[in-house]
């Protein structure tokens, strides 16, 4: 009889455990179905800005071009005027220079000529040239974002199945099944159910 009792005590705390056990693991569910979205959310937006960025660097890139373009037609005008000898069209010239051009061309000029033109000195940083490797890196930094979010939202969908898991293996603890099989299954879930609640604790949250 104190057997009866003890054992009808043990399947009533092991239903009790059993219905904590699916709440506890349904909301853990919806959660991770929530931050998967969110991040998948976030990954968008990143590759978004990723691609605005490429594009705004594109434009400054073709904008440092034509400006490196434009220097490269005057200063070969200034050769020539040099080399025939046409001092005062050279200096009509060069007055004319623009001002990212002239000042690579005084260093150059300073150190004796000595490279092969003034557009391989470092000081020549014609517009758009700083403001295209700006956004080259932020589209970079951007999409390496995105990428990430994207296996955040991942991880988190991946633990969806796993809790998926418990709910199942505490779902069958309740059929008509022998005893010890029951019990079984149920100690199965709890261990999958802390695995995966240790888990999600590393996981970063977005709201």
């Amino acid at each position: 009889m104190a057997d009866e009792r003890t054992e009808s005590r043990m399947t009533r705390v092991q239903d009790i455990v059993g219905v904590f056990l699916l709440s506890v693991t349904a909301v853990l569910t919806a959660w991770c179905g929530f931050e998967a979205s969110k991040w998948g959310g976030e990954m968008s937006i990143a590759f978004s800005q990723a691609s605005a960025a490429r594009i705004q660097a594109a434009g400054a890139a073709d904008q440092a071009r034509s400006a490196q373009q434009f220097d490269l037609t005057v200063y070969a005008e200034w050769v020539v005027a040099t080399a025939e000898g046409n001092t005062e069209l050279a200096d009509y010239i060069q007055d004319r220079f623009q001002p990212w051009f002239t000042v690579a061309f005084d260093a150059w000029q300073a150190d004796g000529m000595q490279e092969n033109g003034p557009f391989i000195r470092e000081e020549y940083v014609p517009p758009g040239e700083v403001e295209a490797d700006e956004l080259n890196a932020r589209a970079d930094a951007k999409f390496t974002e995105a990428l990430t979010n994207n296996q955040r939202g991942d991880n988190y969908s991946l633990l969806t199945v796993l809790f998926a898991l418990v709910l199942f293996l505490t779902a069958m603890s309740e059929r008509n099944v022998k005893t010890w099989i029951s019990r079984v299954l149920l100690g199965l879930a709890i261990v999958v159910a802390c695995v995966g609640v240790g888990i999600l604790l590393t996981f970063p949250i977005k709201i």
